[in-house]
């Protein structure tokens, strides 16, 4: 039995005890934390974080606490260790006795040390408590807390440890010849740091505890591999396909992203019309500049989960329709599932495989598909789970799919950050859009303007000959009066054959349906994912026959679903929406070929969409409409319509970046628990997901279900149980659980009753439904 300090222990499999020395630990962690940190040139300043991160390891209360719980020493008292011993203070303690305690840099590493389990936290303290100040002083004498720190000095280890130099190195922030830094990017560099740290110790701590966890994580291909992998699939495909007009623009939109890719790092915009091959001519760019400049990954962002696991599936099988996968041999992958890590919420925490599950947890992959939310939650995090992957991102590439979705309200820290990103990390940044935001310049109106991005490089050398070039529709606009009711809506789509209509609010979708014939499509977000994909292989196999078909749907269809109508009907809305609503007519150009062209009829339906930012993004539509700003869809329109959009928003720094993180950064005063606590792009709160019963062609959930009840969740049922999950508001949520319609399953809402989730139309979850159709009442 050892009596030196100890950090972890365990116990091998022959039973016998093993320990990871606490020094060695210390060390470990340093270097490990120095390396990544290296990549944006503050290796040092990691490293003493790493170095100091456990000392309050070292206080004889604490070796006896390990000693105890874990059972290697069975001599222990247990009066000597009653409880989980707070060891992450001591270090910052000692790193405010070193510096005096109002030294700003005291502070720096004060946030990652005394966080390193709990979080960054705030400087001030508010109602829940756990800011920095009184973790470290004494709030009625203002003195360090250092009685412990005493008795951890008389340790020679920790002394030794303790004494280590301050670091030299400049922060990556502070460039050379400036006298002064930006504010906004000190908040950056402590994340940073901190990811560093907390992914060290995390992986050291692995590669003691679970050495096959450890070597789970190693063996991806290169990006060099990866590329020649792309390259060769892109050639056969360009080979395959047909010389018709849009594939010949597809394939020069792909030359224009492999030509570019050699450009100096920085800010990048693509701009291409729904339908032009955005998604694998942008990897192409990425690949080739990240080739061109030594970049570490790719991370891709999306807004939707849904468009995420099509987007994954094109980049690992080269197609995103299940017929497809299984008529494609493995040979003819493109990059085949393990060197694309997807990393999104769903049911299903280990998705894929164990290795993509480990890769998740830090990015530490070549390609990553992620969502939104991930990417700029885990930016403005505090919680070490969510940083570890930060320093990751160091040195990237990072696509931006449909970047006109990124939340309004939330635009000033989110563009603060990328600024952040490119300017200090080595990363470069990928808008990819149809219908490009006016990011860069000042953003907002006069009450809420702030300076966005600076100059955005355009792939494309003229995105308006592109637009003209790939004009597969002529939109008509309505006149500023006119409003039509459902019946005429209705009444006009009746007299064609295959006919799409979107419109804004699932209320709206489920009136207009009812007055439309029998068999005709409705498709909402009500409806699960099986349920969903059955209908749209439907349509796409009505279309491709020729079939009649009508489709009343919600705004589910402009994200990522390959449709192709003849004619398009859209409710008002955001000119984005029009353009992503016109991507799904005659999209693969099939009338031109006849010497027509596809239909997109917007309208003014009986009441405006609901208050709040789809209310704003009609106005400006109808604002441009008056003005007689609309004509044809270009790279202007889209450009003047973010403007007025923008513009209307009461609040683009809805969280309160500038008072939280910015205002008081030369002191290194941030409230970062506070800011992440109020940066939630998705309110989880205000939804919760049910698995509902909906028996689909292959697959019945109610087996699946009963499945769970009797075996628990594992990942092969949870994989298919996601297939079946409807969000919905948490009152109606409540409502339904204490009818005894959901009922708790493992941890999983599923219904209990029913009548709940109606084939065809969904779950019915708005208190009118589910009183008159349910009779809960």
């Amino acid at each position: 039995m050892t009596t030196s300090c100890i950090a972890h222990v365990k116990q091998n499999d022959e039973g016998e005890w093993v320990t990871q020395g606490l020094s060695d630990h210390l060390k470990k962690t340093a270097t490990r934390a120095g390396k990544f940190a290296g990549e944006f040139g503050n290796s040092d300043w990691a490293y003493l974080m790493g170095l100091w991160h456990d000392i309050g390891k070292f206080h004889p209360r604490w070796q006896r606490y390990i000693r105890l719980r874990s059972g290697y020493d069975q001599e222990a008292h247990i009066e000597c260790a009653p409880g989980r011993i707070n060891h992450s203070t001591a270090g910052a303690v000692h790193v405010f006795n070193v510096l005096a305690k109002a030294h700003p840099i005291a502070r720096i590493f004060g946030y990652a040390i005394a966080g390193h389990h709990a979080g960054l936290s705030d400087w001030y303290p508010d109602d829940a408590g756990g800011d920095l100040q009184s973790r470290v002083f004494d709030p009625l004498t203002g003195s360090l807390r250092a009685e412990e720190l005493n008795e951890i000095k008389k340790n020679p280890e920790a002394q030794e440890l303790m004494a280590a130099p301050l670091p030299r190195s400049v922060p990556v922030f502070i460039k050379k010849g400036q006298t002064e830094s930006k504010d906004e990017n000190r908040h950056m560099w402590i994340r940073m740091l901190f990811s560093c740290l907390v992914d060290a110790d995390y992986l050291d701590t692995e590669e003691f505890m679970d050495q096959a966890r450890s070597d789970e994580r190693k063996g991806y291909p290169t990006l060099a591999e990866l590329k020649d992998t792309f390259d060769s699939f892109m050639d056969v495909k360009v080979s395959k396909a047909t010389g018709s007009p849009i594939n010949l623009k597809r394939k020069w939109v792909l030359e224009q992203c492999r030509e570019k890719s050699a450009l100096p790092p920085g800010f990048f915009s693509l701009t291409v019309p729904t339908g032009g091959g955005k998604t694998l001519s942008s990897l192409a760019f990425a690949l080739g500049h990240a080739l061109e400049h030594g970049k570490s990954r790719v991370i891709m962002a999306i807004p939707y989960t849904s468009i995420i696991e099509q987007t994954a599936k094109v980049l690992k099988f080269g197609t995103d329709t299940i017929g497809s996968l299984q008529e494609i041999k493995k040979e003819q992958y493109l990059f085949g599932e393990e060197p694309v890590i997807e990393h999104h919420s769903n049911l299903d925490p280990d998705i894929e495989t164990a290795k993509n599950r480990l890769a998740s947890e830090n990015w530490d992959a070549p390609i990553i598909v992620t969502t939104n939310v991930q990417l700029f939650e885990s930016l403005f995090a505090s919680r070490p789970s969510s940083c570890r992957k930060l320093h990751n991102i160091v040195n990237s590439v990072v696509i931006l799919d449909e970047a006109q979705m990124l939340p309004p309200e939330y635009l000033k820290p989110i563009l603060s950050a990328l600024n952040v990103l490119v300017e200090d990390y080595g990363v470069t940044v990928l808008f990819c859009t149809a219908t490009q935001p006016a990011f860069s310049g000042t953003v907002g109106s006069s009450q809420t303007k702030f300076e966005g991005i600076p100059r955005c490089t355009e792939i494309i050398e003229d995105p308006e000959s592109l637009y003209r070039d790939l004009k597969r529709v002529e939109i008509q606009f309505p006149d500023p009066g006119k409003v039509s009711t459902w019946e005429e809506v209705s009444e006009a789509l009746k007299k064609f054959e295959q006919v799409l209509c979107i419109v804004n609010t699932r209320r709206d979708c489920r009136d207009l349906h009812q007055l439309m014939p029998e068999g005709t499509v409705h498709l909402s977000a009500l409806m699960c994912a099986e349920e969903r994909s059955e209908v749209i292989s439907d349509i796409k196999r009505k279309l491709a026959e020729g079939k009649p078909v009508k489709v009343i749907s919600t705004q589910l269809v402009e994200a990522g679903v390959d449709i192709d109508f003849p004619v398009v009907y859209r409710a008002m809305s955001g000119i984005d929406s029009i353009a992503q609503a016109a991507g799904r007519c005659n999209r693969e150009g099939k009338l031109c070929e006849q010497g027509k062209i596809g239909k997109v009829i917007v309208f003014f339906p009986p009441k405006q969409s609901p208050p709040g930012l789809l209310r704003k993004s009609e106005d400006a539509s109808r604002m441009l409409i008056r003005n007689g700003s609309i004509g044809e869809l270009n790279t202007g329109l889209f450009q003047d319509y973010f403007r007025y959009y923008f513009a209307s928003i009461n609040d683009l720094d809805k969280p309160d970046f500038e008072g939280k993180l910015r205002r008081e950064a030369d002191e290194f005063k941030f409230q970062f628990r506070t800011f992440s606590r109020e940066f939630n792009l998705i309110d989880d709160a205000r939804q919760k997901p049910v698995i509902v019963w909906y028996k689909g062609r292959t697959i019945d959930s109610r087996e699946i279900i009963e499945e769970l009840k009797r075996f628990g969740p594992n990942k092969s049922r949870l994989r298919k149980l996601q297939r079946f999950t409807v969000n919905i508001p948490y009152p109606f949520w409540r409502k339904f659980s204490d009818f005894g319609y959901i009922e708790e399953v493992h941890g999983f809402s599923v219904q209990a009753g029913d009548g709940l989730y109606k084939p065809k139309y969904g779950l019915l979850w708005e208190e009118s439904e589910w009183m008159k159709e349910i009779h809960l009442c």
